[in-house]
């Protein structure tokens, strides 16, 4: 196998670069096609709204956060919760041959001003000389992501068996632009799922406190965040970062654009099922899986946003209340 700075510098050469890059161009385009193939064959992406597919949730994070990582203490109920998840939405990446699961990750989605982000309640400091701070949009107009769990019998391989693979950063020392078969795309399912929910409900502007390592790992397969603040203490060093839709759609290479739009097509369908659901406002019904019943307008797709100024971040030098 070519190593990457190998293939770098060919690429640069006078002589030899314009048809290195060509080569490298081929091949990462045949093999993320691949992934996107062997995606739709392997995984579906779930839209966890009824109390029982919450609930695997929980149990997934508690595997990954408490049992394994032991950021949180171990649970009784062997369900990792907080109070964010009152107000959240979840997504799931669900293995179709035993209906098991193997990420998950949630977006918390305030509509009230008593509603806090974790960024806000935890790490205010880290943005309050920000360019993008949450206080600037409707409530209902953002989210934070947050949770991204992988189980551990999905990092098998040996290539995916290092620090910070339970929440999908990718080892630079081991992928090369070749090696995009590598990838343990798990975790960018997951982040092209929650954006296509955040979407399809409207949500505009997403915040996210991560290793600056991860936001590496995403920038390495074209996912951008603009990081908005320095790296402070929180589960380990992390930084503030945001991006919208059109920041994913105009970064996302071409390549991956056909997993965006099999996982795109998944999501409407769940979404549309988990308002049909809410509105039934059936005993049991959770908090979080009653959010679909409200309606911001009219759902957008995430594979058009590419195409049209959808939500542009404005520049705001003043900052406003919480609406």
């Amino acid at each position: 196998m070519i190593k990457n700075k190998f293939i770098k510098k060919l690429s640069s050469r006078p002589i030899l670069g314009f048809p290195v890059r060509k080569i490298i161009a081929f091949v990462v385009k045949r093999e993320a096609q691949e992934i996107a193939h062997h995606f739709a064959e392997f995984l579906r992406p779930v839209v966890a709204y009824k109390p029982e597919t919450i609930n695997q949730v929980y149990h997934l994070r508690h595997d990954v956060y408490c049992k394994e990582l032991a950021f949180e203490p171990p649970r009784a109920d062997e369900m990792e919760t907080d109070e964010f998840d009152r107000y959240s939405r979840f997504c799931m990446l669900q293995h179709r041959a035993t209906e098991n699961y193997a990420g998950c990750v949630r977006i918390v989605s305030p509509r009230q001003s008593t509603e806090l982000l974790p960024i806000e309640k935890y790490c205010e400091h880290a943005i309050k000389e920000a360019r993008i701070h949450p206080a600037q949009f409707h409530r209902s107009e953002i989210c934070e992501i947050s949770r991204l769990a992988v189980r551990a019998q999905y990092r098998r391989r040996q290539s995916d068996k290092f620090e910070g693979a339970a929440v999908g950063t990718i080892n630079e020392t081991t992928y090369s632009e070749v090696e995009l078969r590598c990838f343990p795309f798990i975790a960018i399912g997951l982040y092209l799922s929650v954006a296509s929910l955040a979407v399809r409900n409207n949500i505009k502007h997403a915040f996210v406190m991560m290793e600056p390592r991860l936001a590496r790992s995403m920038r390495f397969v074209g996912i951008h965040f603009e990081q908005l603040g320095p790296a402070v203490e929180y589960h380990g060093k992390r930084a503030p970062y945001y991006i919208n839709a059109e920041m994913l759609t105009h970064s996302l290479p071409i390549s991956f654009q056909a997993l965006m739009g099999n996982i795109d097509s998944e999501i409407a369908k769940d979404c549309m099922h988990a308002k049909e659901y809410a509105r039934l406002d059936l005993p049991g019904s959770t908090d979080a899986g009653k959010l679909y019943s409200f309606s911001h307008g009219p759902e957008k797709p995430l594979s058009d946003i590419g195409n049209r100024i959808y939500c542009k971040t404005p520049h705001l030098s003043v900052r406003t209340a919480h609406k």
